[in-house]
């Protein structure tokens, strides 16, 4: 598949108009909003990120973890119907850094000869796969599917320490731009602990 490189600015600039006109909050929480992102303010580093979209009903769907971990400190009681992970099966996980795209597989201790980790373009995907065939995940990168813009195999790598799995894509300028402009939006607000919020929609 072949992306001109002017269809992927136009798609960076949508998606960066979407950001600057939506409401915005400097409080860490839901409220009611579609995508709900938590910052550290002191290193500006995006901590989490959770999306959720109307459900067939019209009313609001449950919320999904693109980026953080999903929680597995609840437990659920003896007589509960739910069912819980494993706590030693491998949890994958996004955390990303300045300049990366990160995701962990923790609990997975094969040696590194084990893994496999590929870019396939055609399905826009990244896959992981293990020699004797105890695991394996294919998982997207959203930000780039939001912004269309292609996935390069010089981006990604990988490498295993403490039992895990930790496999980093480097992120493109144009991700870089957007970012460093939506921490100026950001900078713009003014958040406190306690409900009130200064919220500026442009």
């Amino acid at each position: 598949m072949v992306v001109s490189r002017n269809f992927c600015i136009m798609a960076v600039q949508c998606w960066s108009d979407i950001l600057k006109t939506s409401k915005k909050t400097a409080l860490i929480c839901d409220d009611g909003s579609e995508m709900a992102e938590e910052y550290d303010m002191n290193t500006d580093a995006l901590v989490s990120r959770r999306l959720r979209s109307k459900n067939n009903l019209g009313g609001q769907g449950q919320w999904r973890t693109e980026v953080g971990e999903t929680s597995h400190n609840a437990m659920p009681s003896v007589d509960s119907d739910t069912i819980s992970e494993n706590s030693s099966n491998p949890l994958f996980a996004r955390k990303d850094t300045k300049s990366s795209f990160r995701w962990r597989v923790r609990n997975i201790s094969y040696p590194m000869d084990t893994y496999n980790v590929s870019v396939e373009t055609a399905e826009r995907c990244c896959i992981i796969r293990t020699t004797n065939k105890k695991y394996y995940k294919k998982f997207s990168i959203p930000d780039l599917d939001r912004c269309q813009l292609p996935l390069e195999s010089s981006a990604l790598s990988y490498t295993h320490a403490n039992n895990t799995l930790i496999i980093s894509y480097k992120k493109p300028k144009e991700i870089l731009a957007l970012e460093q402009e939506l921490m100026r939006e950001l900078r713009k607000l003014k958040g406190t602990n306690d409900g009130d919020v200064d919220c500026k929609t442009q």
